[in-house]
């Protein structure tokens, strides 16, 4: 078996589409009226919520998805000055890698992964 996607619930897919894509730089694979898939070596999924269950309840949680970059410390600096939220500033784990928290507009929280 292999991973084939994640997702991530919202509310709005267009300020959603606006984040993930021109904020994040993700580039769009495809596109529906409710969903946006993203290449991320994967496909991350970004759906929006019609308030029916059980989504409704995955809306602004941690979504426990690590986007690996370069440059860790270039990244959190370029996203920080475009707006983007952290949680955490880079730091580095026990184990040796490095991670940065921080939110998307619906507060969902996902991490870069340095090395």
């Amino acid at each position: 078996m292999q991973l084939a996607a994640a997702r991530i619930w919202v509310r709005d897919l267009a300020v959603s589409r606006e984040f993930y894509g021109s904020v994040l730089g993700l580039r769009s694979i495809w596109e529906y009226d409710f969903a946006v898939g993203y290449d991320v070596g994967k496909t991350l999924i970004v759906e929006v919520d019609d308030g029916a269950e059980p989504q409704a309840q995955f809306v602004g949680r941690f979504a426990g998805l690590s986007l690996r970059v370069d440059d860790i410390d270039e990244t959190y600096r370029a996203l920080s000055a475009k707006g983007v939220v952290f949680e955490t500033a880079p730091e580095v784990m026990d184990w040796g890698g490095t991670l940065a928290h921080f939110r998307d507009p619906d507060g969902n929280v996902l991490t870069l992964l340095g090395d």
